[in-house]
């Protein structure tokens, strides 16, 4: 587990609502595009669901 898919999902975490993407990005201080893989593999993983188009959010 990479330290920044761990930095990604504790953005989503801490947030306590939906986000999308780029906001994530800007949250944990990275890139979109390398946010934007790191949600696809959370999302395989069963770690994070999309509630609504476009946002993300942990799994409870």
């Amino acid at each position: 587990m990479s330290d920044e898919k761990e930095k990604v999902y504790k953005v989503f975490v801490e947030a306590g609502k939906p986000l999308r993407p780029g906001e994530a990005a800007e949250l944990a201080g990275l890139e979109k595009t390398k946010v934007s893989k790191i949600i696809k593999e959370l999302k395989k993983e069963g770690r994070i669901h999309s509630p609504k188009r476009c946002y993300y959010a942990p799994k409870e």
